[in-house]
């Protein structure tokens, strides 16, 4: 803290910027499960090739990390946000003037390429503008946006499609989203150039480990190869595939679920499907605050970051207990606590920050990433060919409660010591 000058804020600025581009990104990832049913109907879609449709965009996002990485490494995160928004909300304007399961295949590629670089961007924008004693929480605000837009626009998305048709609910939300690409180009800038920020508020960031990489590092195999050695990075891939397969199946087949399973009408399955976006977001909250009061209690980032998630990936488990739930009210509740506990492993992301090489976060965030999104390939092709198997979600919750298990372990048994690595593995 520079004496007597009082610091400026404007990194919370740049946090309100980051949580507006995330809830679109989610936003444009969920429109499709709100559009399922009548898509389907239209265009003559069994459950099986809904799966792969819902799966298509997860092929390319995950398969674009790593590129999507080293280009932000390269271009900076201003532009590489601006043209990862635009692009994205471009293809999911144009799924509204698919006509057969080809093109609307080849839109979800489009989609998931252009996503890519959003989450590696916002590791390094936290990274940068914030101390690691705010690192958590400022995950927990811009992780909102995952849940936020679905939470309270989920029965006005229902309502366009219903009144308006599916077409209408993917040209609107890509419209929206086009001009947010422009915005944030013309708004955003790193903390070495933003024009409101003082050397008071720069002073606090950096004393708090904050960091801007000036490096331009070349991409190399081998740099892969040694960070996913690493057990900080491994043993939080692992969990967070585990926890962003609870989260795929929220945004994919759970309203197909209401409706089809519990005999939901379409428009009380958009209130339904509001309540565990609501939690989602509170748990999202409630972990960045315990998580940072923990290492300001115990001065320990490995009790602060794990314990939380641990605990949510728990609660995720409680899905399982859905195939002996009878009434829709006790089963919106039972999935409203999963919800909750997935929120809370967002801090999954706040975690990668704390450990990843200052000149590689690019790298490190994009196969942190990868790992993760193959959740997203994997989950809506399970659920898929489990419901046109069996005629029944069962299988599908029972495969969600158990994988949450497994990531609960990965955070135990493998992750170790949350310390800031070099790229050779040593603590920094």
């Amino acid at each position: 803290m520079v004496a007597g000058v009082r610091s400026t804020r404007v990194r919370f600025t740049i946090l309100a910027l980051v949580t507006g581009a995330t809830m679109l990104n989610y936003l444009d990832r969920a429109v499709m499960s709100v559009a399922a049913k009548p898509m389907t109907e239209e265009l003559g879609i069994s459950p099986a090739m809904l799966g792969l449709i819902f799966s298509a965009f997860s092929w390319t996002y995950a398969a674009s990390q790593i590129p999507g990485g080293v280009l932000l490494d390269r271009l900076g995160t201003r532009l590489t946000y601006a043209l990862s928004l635009t692009f994205w909300s471009a293809f999911t304007l144009l799924h509204g003037f698919a006509n057969n399961i080809g093109t609307l295949i080849g839109l979800r590629f489009g989609l998931g390429v252009a996503e890519a670089p959003c989450y590696p961007c916002n590791s390094r924008i936290l990274a940068s503008w914030f101390p690691q004693t705010e690192r958590a929480r400022a995950t927990g605000v811009y992780s909102i946006g995952q849940y936020f837009g679905l939470a309270f626009m989920s029965p006005l998305l229902f309502w366009i499609v219903a009144n308006w048709g599916w077409r209408a609910l993917f040209v609107i939300v890509g419209a929206i989203g086009i001009a947010y690409g422009l915005f944030w180009y013309a708004v955003y800038r790193d903390p070495a150039h933003a024009r409101r920020i003082n050397d008071a508020e720069r002073a606090h960031i950096a004393a708090g480990g904050g960091l801007e990489s000036k490096a331009s590092p070349r991409f190399a195999w081998a740099d892969m190869g040694r960070l996913f050695a690493r057990r900080q990075i491994l043993g939080a891939s692992i969990g967070q595939f585990c926890s962003n397969s609870a989260l795929v199946f929220l945004i994919t087949w759970f309203p197909t679920y209401l409706s089809t399973e519990r005999h939901m009408d379409f428009i009380k399955s958009g209130f339904f499907v509001a309540l565990p976006y609501v939690t989602a977001s509170a748990g999202v909250l409630l972990g960045g605050i315990v998580s940072d009061w923990l290492i300001r209690r115990t001065g320990s980032p490995t009790i602060g970051r794990k314990a939380p998630i641990v605990t949510g990936l728990l609660l995720i488990s409680t899905i399982l207990s859905l195939n002996f739930i009878e009434d829709n009210v006790i089963l919106i509740l039972v999935m409203s606590v999963a919800t909750f506990g997935q929120g809370i492993c967002n801090l999954g992301w706040t975690l990668i920050s704390d450990v990843a090489p200052k000149s590689h976060i690019g790298l490190t965030s994009g196969i942190f990433n990868l790992c993760t999104n193959i959740a997203g390939i994997a989950t809506p092709l399970v659920i898929g060919l489990v419901v046109q198997a069996s005629g029944s979600f069962r299988g599908a919750l029972a495969y969600i409660g158990v994988v949450a298990l497994i990531g609960a372990a990965s955070y135990i048994f493998i992750i170790g010591p949350v310390e800031r690595l070099t790229l050779d593995g040593k603590p920094a």
